[in-house]
């Protein structure tokens, strides 16, 4: 019987992704490799999922194979599995690649499994790529995701509904994927930085680290789920936290003297232009 999603690399990302896909649809339907087998089956064995002992093996055994490796691998493994995957095709068998690499669109992981097997074409290989990013491990991820025309609707949802528990999943165009990428996909760390910013000058002030920590990250928490929650423009719940000549404005003021909102907007553009310098 074939596994539902059968993950090759089991890293933080493919990890919790597959942690979040086992608790909705169950770990039997799970499968898992790695280039260490050690690690696969530590992984196998925390989620009830099964164990392939190779790439070829998962291709063979899941409906979906989510490629969740780094981008510098990625050609290797696309080389590894394109003759696997023309067999499957010749036998009526089609995959549903899932690449959750950045910078890899699907047409060039179509041209790789083409040059690959030449003479064969992957053109109507069905691909969806999928930008998460790191906070899916505590299931408040964001989930970008971009299906080829070739995929059916029924083959998304069904991703969609499997991979729910792990954060929000939300359809886009490709095209739109790397700016995904620079936004959602690189901004934990800008947040992480300014988490740790606050709590530093929380400590300055005279807090205790653990607690200038702990409140950092739950003001930065909140103020998200006010803006979710609300659905209020940002700017309209910062002017609201403005008293008059308080001590909100002048922190506000401080920002600006010293670029904040331009080096927020700069880090996601360095950002977006590397993702597309990966492609």
């Amino acid at each position: 019987m074939k596994t539902l999603l059968a993950c090759v690399g089991t890293g933080n990302m493919g990890g919790a992704l597959m942690k979040a896909a086992a608790a909705a649809v169950g770990g039997a339907r799970i499968g898992v490799t790695d280039v260490d087998p050690a690690k696969a089956a530590a992984f196998a064995a925390e989620i009830g999922a099964v164990v392939y002992g190779s790439n070829a093996e998962a291709a063979r055994g899941g409906r979906f194979l989510v490629l969740a490796v780094k981008p510098q691998v990625l050609g290797q493994v696309l080389d590894g599995l394109a003759p696997i995957l023309a067999e499957l095709a010749a036998a009526g068998e089609r995959p549903v690649l899932v690449s959750i690499v950045a910078g890899a669109s699907i047409a060039s992981m179509r041209a790789r499994l083409a040059a690959a097997v030449p003479g064969s074409s992957f053109d109507t290989q069905p691909i969806i790529r999928l930008m998460p990013n790191t906070p899916a491990l505590v299931a408040k991820g964001v989930i970008a995701l971009s299906a080829g025309s070739e995929v059916g609707p029924e083959d998304v949802a069904e991703l969609e509904r499997a991979l729910s528990a792990a954060g929000i999943v939300d359809r886009l165009d490709e095209k739109l994927m790397d700016a995904v990428t620079a936004l959602s996909g690189s901004g934990p760390a800008f947040a992480y930085i300014f988490i740790e910013a606050l709590a530093d000058a929380g400590v300055r002030a005279g807090l205790p680290r653990d607690k200038a920590l702990r409140y950092a990250a739950r003001t930065v928490l909140g103020a998200a789920a006010m803006v979710e929650e609300t659905g209020q423009h940002p700017g309209v719940l910062k002017d609201a936290v403005c008293s008059p000549a308080g001590t909100t404005i002048a922190g506000v003021a401080a920002l600006e003297e010293r670029g904040f909102r331009a080096a927020a907007m700069a880090a996601v553009d360095a950002a977006f232009r590397r993702a597309k310098e990966l492609g």
